[in-house]
């Protein structure tokens, strides 16, 4: 019979639906059963494509005698960490103070009160490597809570005495110059793999953010170094076994530091943040490389990840059907010689060549993740594309593996900022058409009549949880990027709305520092609060970042002095930590340049030397830079307002902190003063 989550939208609460643990959703009402009952809470907490979820899953919460035990000991709660990340990231950051480290599926024993007091991770339903059996753990925590039940009460007291204890030490509020940028790029350096790409040992992930300031560290100083690394980065990992070498779009990291091995999920947050990235550095070098992947992670997200209602799904799973009816990890994506020549036949020996297919295989059981090994010789890039098609259309005779079909406001924002600048560099309208078909989205499912932003959406149909910073942050930075390629004054207007309510709702007033949650939002045991970018960007630099282009775009002062305000954390942690804070030092480098603001004026969007200007004006690698263009006079967007053709010609003004240039009717000057 199913439980309690058999009303939820989220998919990954959807796939507990028929377990025999009675779950219950998040919720005050679950609190005061455990309050009334006199037990402790299980907090389980997930998401739809994560592996060792599964696994537990299937393991513990599938089995009658161990689900007996929950429901008559415990109240117990699923959570997917994507539709409350505000949930998670109280609760880990508990479990990382207490166990040193964290990851999901998380185990958390709470009080009715909702005080955490015993923790964990993965637990084995028997005794393994020095883990207890999950069965241990909940009789233990049944035997505390029975017989010790002060001692429970005050452990979890001074847990949230002390996770309250915690608030962020802000430096100062100043913005970081280029001493710390450069503290930074000498931090990177150091962690940098010089022989693998990345930074850092196994696993790896993909740094998208770091490259983006290295990028633009490049473009304001000229420093050779930053450009390097982000370029051979981005040529090892689109090489390897962690970029899909068939039907494009990356994993989510990989498990060994050469980028072989992924963990075959693949998220709409790493691929539209490294489809930007790649954009981004064909813009500054012009690679061949890059435009391709760039590309072909554009057409993954449009093709694998686009719902029917125009946003994109938020992941696909790691493991799928391996043809047997055992779901195994990777069993869609690897391929062994004898596969290749069942579908090639006699050009099977070239394609295990091209690809480092071997009998050895470099993952289980003989099979190999396909890559592009760097070796001698000239392949025939016709019949390598024919390869290519054979193989990718064999692909998709095997059970695929499953898709998370909610919307995530965040990730969506991310994905529109992608596919309008891929697009828009590309000649690619069908990407601004998909990043539009999104935008649209949001705004209709979404956003209420406040502009308040609602976290998920699944079918077209809003969820009921609340929008947190970085879904706030992340769509505005989308609209902006959408107001930039289109000229529709509209996609800044809504942009605005939304930092507004950043401004209001989320931001100290006395210290200038951000907030995750709302401030009216629902009470956990601490307002969660972390400037530090992990697989995406923190809600803090994103907001940041979008607090200055919406500032560039408008002139509006309250915004610029938040994102000034804003910037304070990465002159602490830029030096200290780079790695883990490349979103806030991108938009330092924004700061520091200006950001530049561009006009561009002409009779009409489609009169050629215009969208010449315009285009022009969009390849600049200026970091940050934003782009306003429109009819002349037309009032469309703020920027353009005062700025009239130049001898009836279209025209670009370049502006940088209250002061322009001489307005230029010449791509080429432009581009000269767009290029860093």
């Amino acid at each position: 019979m199913p439980n309690r989550l058999a009303h939820e939208t989220s998919p990954y609460l959807l796939q507990h639906a028929d377990n025999p643990v009675d779950w219950w959703p998040w919720s005050a009402e679950a609190f005061e059963e455990a309050r009334e009952r006199g037990v402790p809470v299980l907090l389980s907490v997930g998401y739809s494509s994560c592996h060792w979820c599964h696994v537990m899953a299937h393991e513990s919460f599938e089995d009658e005698e161990t689900a007996a035990y929950l429901n008559e000991h415990f109240v117990n709660i699923k959570v997917d960490r994507e539709e409350r990340p505000d949930v998670d990231a109280v609760y880990m950051e508990a479990v990382q103070a207490a166990t040193g480290q964290g990851g999901w599926p998380m185990t958390v024993f709470l009080t009715p009160d909702a005080e955490p007091f015993y923790f964990g991770t993965y637990f084995p339903p028997a005794p393994r490597h020095g883990m207890p059996s999950f069965r241990q753990v909940m009789e233990g925590v049944r035997q505390a809570w029975t017989g010790r039940r002060d001692e429970v009460a005050e452990v979890a007291g001074k847990i949230v005495q002390d996770l309250s204890g915690r608030e962020i030490s802000y430096g100062d509020a100043r913005v970081p110059g280029e001493e710390e940028l450069a503290k930074a790029l000498l931090g990177l350096t150091r962690e940098y793999d010089e022989q693998r790409g990345g930074f850092g040992g196994a696993p790896k992930f993909p740094p998208s953010m770091v490259i983006e300031f290295l990028l633009r560290h490049h473009a304001r100083t000229g420093a050779e170094g930053a450009l390097q690394m982000a370029a051979d980065t981005c040529e090892r990992m689109a090489r390897g076994g962690i970029y899909d070498q068939l039907g494009g779009g990356f994993a989510r990291y990989s498990v060994d530091r050469e980028w072989v091995v992924p963990h075959f999920e693949k998220m709409l947050y790493d691929n539209a943040l490294l489809c930007r990235v790649y954009a981004h550095l064909w813009r500054a070098t012009g690679s061949g490389l890059a435009r391709r992947v760039a590309l072909e992670t554009a057409d993954f997200m449009v093709r694998e990840l686009r719902t029917n209602e125009g946003g994109f799904a938020s992941a696909l799973d790691a493991d799928s059907d391996d043809g047997s009816g055992r779901h195994v990890e990777g069993a869609y994506y690897v391929w062994t010689p004898a596969q290749l020549r069942e579908v090639l036949g006699e050009d099977a020996e070239l394609a295990a060549r091209y690809f480092g297919v071997t009998e050895e295989g470099t993952f289980e059981e003989g099979a190999s993740v396909l890559q592009l090994p760097q070796q001698e010789g000239v392949f025939d890039a016709e019949k390598v594309a024919g390869i290519r098609e054979r193989l990718l259309a064999a692909r998709a005779e095997r059970p695929a593996p499953g898709r998370d079909d909610k919307v995530v406001a965040a990730w969506n924002g991310l994905a529109v900022a992608a596919l309008a600048e891929t697009g828009a560099y590309f000649d690619r309208p069908d990407l601004v058409e998909a990043a539009v078909c999104a935008a649209d989205l949001l705004v209709r499912v979404h956003l209420d009549e406040q502009a308040r932003v609602a976290r998920t959406s699944k079918d077209g149909k809003v969820g009921a949880n609340a929008g947190v910073l970085e879904d706030y942050a992340d769509v505005a930075e989308g609209f902006l990027a959408l107001a930039s390629v289109t000229g529709e004054g509209v996609w800044l207007e809504f942009a605005g709305f939304l930092l507004d309510h950043v401004l209001t709702r989320f931001v100290d007033e006395e210290s200038g520092t951000l907030y995750d949650t709302a401030a009216d939002a629902e009470k956990l045991i601490r307002r969660p609060q972390d400037p530090t970018d992990n697989a995406a960007p923190s809600g803090w630099t994103a907001a940041a970042g979008a607090l200055l282009s919406y500032a560039a775009q408008t002139g509006a002062e309250p915004h610029r002095t938040a994102a000034e305000r804003a910037l304070g954390v990465v002159k602490a942690l830029g030096p200290r930590v780079p790695r883990f804070i490349g979103w806030g030092l991108a938009a330092a480098e924004a700061w520091l340049d200006g950001p530049k603001e561009v006009a561009v004026v002409g009779p009409a969007l489609d009169d050629p030397a215009t969208r010449l200007l315009h285009r022009t004006a969009l390849l600049g690698t200026a970091p940050g830079a934003v782009v306003a263009v429109g009819v002349a006079e037309s009032g469309e967007l703020p920027l353009l307002a005062g700025r009239p053709l130049v001898g009836g010609e279209p025209a670009a003004y370049v502006c940088r902190n209250f002061t322009c240039d001489a307005p230029t009717t010449d791509p080429e000057r432009l581009r000269e003063a767009l290029s860093g």
